[in-house]
């Protein structure tokens, strides 16, 4: 008797072990049938999230549309303030000896603060691969911040050294580009690295070819009035042109 209620025993454990493997066997063959005793390779997959392939309106598409932005901010700027030519007759020489020393010395500083801009700019890509890196390993609240600053910087420097040049040069027409241009081109920059951050890598070329517009317009606004406050013996060109439209304008429109 003892015997036999051994054997069953032995019959009901052997039956819950069987139960227990065939279920060990079924869940571990369900992980992907991986198998942790082979030699053959890993897939690159199964171990490097890959992140998606961009597509073609992230890649070209979506930098193209902001090419496109800034060439239609210059237009609309165009229609809304077409150049032509008025009264007004100014000269940086006829403001008060304070306003030229003052616009004399920030456009020094203006000038300074430029070079160690680009100093920085260099310091911070240098620091990874490429610009879209630095951007994409950028958090979103510095990124705010960053853009923040350098709308206000942008702004008011260019409206500190555009106003007093575009008044000088008020006679020539490419000279009134300078001061606008170089403000759109500073805001088409600044949306590229955005653009960089959340779309595509292709918005660089827009950063470099904006930040080499609104440097090259700031250069030459900054280089100008150089030339008219602390040279004032010295005419290039433009001047030339711009008093002989000034005389121009005053034969077709003589005083009443």
């Amino acid at each position: 008797m003892q015997l036999l209620t051994f054997f069953k025993s032995s019959i009901f454990v052997a039956l819950i072990a069987t139960f227990l493997s065939l279920g060990a066997n079924s869940a571990f063959a369900q992980q992907e049938e991986f198998d942790f005793f082979s030699d053959a390779p890993i897939a690159e997959e199964e171990l490097i999230v890959v992140p998606p392939e961009k597509t073609v309106w992230e890649n070209i598409v979506a930098p193209l549309a902001l090419v496109a932005f800034f060439f239609m901010s210059c237009f609309v700027v165009k229609w809304f303030f077409p150049f032509k030519q008025t009264a007004m007759e100014f000269s940086l020489h006829d403001l008060p000896i304070a306003a030229q020393r003052g616009i004399g010395t920030a456009v020094i500083l203006y000038g300074i603060a430029l070079v160690f801009g680009g100093i920085t700019a260099h310091y911070q890509v240098s620091l990874h691969p490429d610009a879209p890196t630095y951007f994409k390993t950028m958090g979103e609240g510095k990124l705010i911040a960053f853009t923040h600053a350098h709308l206000f910087g942008f702004t008011t420097s260019f409206f500190v050294i555009g106003i007093p040049f575009s008044l000088h040069f008020n006679r020539l027409k490419v000279y009134q580009w300078i001061f606008p241009v170089g403000l759109i081109a500073s805001l088409t920059d600044i949306i590229s690295w955005w653009g960089m951050k959340y779309i595509s890598d292709n918005f660089q070329y827009i950063t470099w070819g904006c930040g080499l517009i609104f440097s090259v317009c700031f250069m030459w606004m900054l280089i100008g009035l150089v030339r008219v406050l602390f040279f004032p013996k010295v005419k290039w060109f433009p001047d030339f042109i711009n008093e002989d439209q000034q005389r121009r304008y005053r034969e077709k429109n003589p005083p009443s």
